[in-house]
């Protein structure tokens, strides 16, 4: 007796024995859920800085045109002449114009003496008027409104003589503001006419103060103000860093390439700096205060969208993005999210979408 029931303990045993390696087996085989490290989706500005290409540009800038008919006289300035304000940069002759201003002058003269006569055959009139029969009312009446048309013309006249005046001193071109002459295509002698626009005569500009413009994009530019701080190199002063604070946005973003304009003011009392020289920017910006921000490498971009793969109810949902400033490491986002939530920090388009996160 003792055998068979020793035999069935074996049996039992080895069955058990079996069976848990089984389990084991099974759990082992079982796929697990995938680990990923998650990420608190934060608000707060992201601090940034961004390199971007810039132009300098003189700060004012002007193609000197004939107003009138003319013929170049005299040229008293030439490329890389250095001017200031209300000088004489060339001198126009034109004879009719001369001629003209004469006539003029003559003809207001003659309105003013018909004017006086017959303010005193008027005068006259109305003295003798004061005895009954002496001078009819018609006639009176007659003669008074002859004043008011000559007064009428004299004045005329007198505009007339001004204006060909005012044309006058256009033979005298002078410079509007103090600068360099960047532009000569007239000598003397040559033909000029205010009707052809093709080429100025001259052309100045202010270069002790120069305006360094740059294309911001949009994203960025919104979080830009006035007196922000600009580093900026060029290729006149290898090596020196230069800075500047921004003095004017354009307010306006371009609908073509999604940029607004920005200029800083840059002083050159040395002429060191050249209109039309580019120039290296650095933009530092606070960022948006009021944006979130997460991991860069919690963003996936793909052709069709940009999202981040948050964590609810914690199983994996695709969220939309739009991403703004960035550092190294971190990028403002905008989009369905709030602070606090959870994002896989180092996603990938291959993570799909329900994924049971533990």
């Amino acid at each position: 007796m003792k055998y068979p029931v020793i035999l069935f303990f074996i049996t039992v045993l080895l069955n058990a024995c079996s069976s848990n390696k089984e389990e084991k087996k099974q759990e082992e085989n079982k796929p697990t859920a995938p680990k990923y490290q998650l990420a608190t989706v934060e608000k707060g500005g992201v601090a940034s800085a961004v390199k971007l290409p810039a132009q300098l540009a003189a700060y004012q800038e002007v193609s000197i045109f004939p107003k009138v008919n003319a013929y170049v006289k005299t040229v008293s300035v030439d490329i890389g002449s250095r001017t200031a304000q209300g000088d004489v940069l060339m001198t126009l002759e034109a004879p009719e114009l001369d001629q003209a201003v004469a006539q003029a002058r003559e003809k207001y003269a003659k309105a003013g003496a018909d004017f006086s006569i017959d303010k005193e055959r008027f005068n006259r009139l109305f003295d003798a008027s004061r005895t009954a029969g002496a001078v009819s009312p018609l006639e009176l009446s007659t003669v008074r409104a002859k004043i008011e048309a000559d007064s009428a013309v004299w004045n005329a006249e007198k505009v007339n003589w001004q204006m060909q005046q005012t044309m006058l001193g256009y033979l005298k071109v002078t410079a509007p503001f103090s600068g360099v002459i960047t532009e000569r295509n007239v000598h003397p002698g040559a033909l000029v006419s205010a009707a052809v626009r093709d080429k100025p005569m001259l052309e100045l500009k202010q270069i002790d103060r120069l305006r360094l413009q740059a294309d911001i994009p949009e994203g960025l530019a919104a979080n830009l103000k006035n007196k922000d701080t600009v580093s900026f190199y060029v290729s006149a002063v290898p090596g020196k860093r230069l800075t500047g604070f921004i003095a004017r946005k354009s307010m306006n973003v371009s609908p073509q390439f999604r940029n607004e304009r920005m200029e800083v003011d840059v002083p050159n009392p040395d002429g060191r700096l050249s209109a039309g020289m580019y120039a290296d920017i650095t933009l530092y910006s606070k960022g948006n205060p009021d944006a979130l921000y997460a991991p860069k490498s919690a963003v996936v971009t793909s052709t069709e969208r940009k999202y981040v793969m948050a964590v609810r109810n914690h199983k994996t949902v695709k969220v939309d993005v739009r991403t703004g400033a960035s550092s190294a490491d971190k990028v403002e986002i905008y989009g369905a999210l709030q602070a606090g939530d959870q994002v896989i920090a180092n996603a990938n388009d291959e993570i799909a979408e329900g994924i049971e996160i533990l």
